[in-house]
């Protein structure tokens, strides 16, 4: 599971899971004990982090949807996702 952003002590990792658990294209991110799962909209899909920086999490998955969306494409492919932005 690649990483793909750190920001504010959250450490994200897009995940390629077509035939797993959650059937779609999404994240993990965690932040110390705490780990949520969101898909590429930004929408919860299981678990939560501290309401700032799960918010924080939400607002950078929205702004960055296409080039999610591009990495998710790229794995599709056998390739490694890139590093997206993080929040400053």
């Amino acid at each position: 599971m690649p990483i793909i952003s750190m920001f504010y002590g959250i450490k994200v990792y897009i995940y390629d899971e077509r035939d797993g658990k959650h059937n779609k294209p999404h994240l993990h991110a965690y932040y110390a004990d705490d780990e949520i799962v969101l898909d590429l909209e930004g929408n919860v899909m299981e678990g939560s982090l501290p309401r700032k920086k799960q918010a924080l999490l939400i607002a950078w998955t929205m702004l960055h949807e296409e080039e999610l969306k591009a990495n998710y494409d790229l794995m599709l492919d056998g390739q490694l996702p890139f590093r997206i932005e993080p929040l400053k």
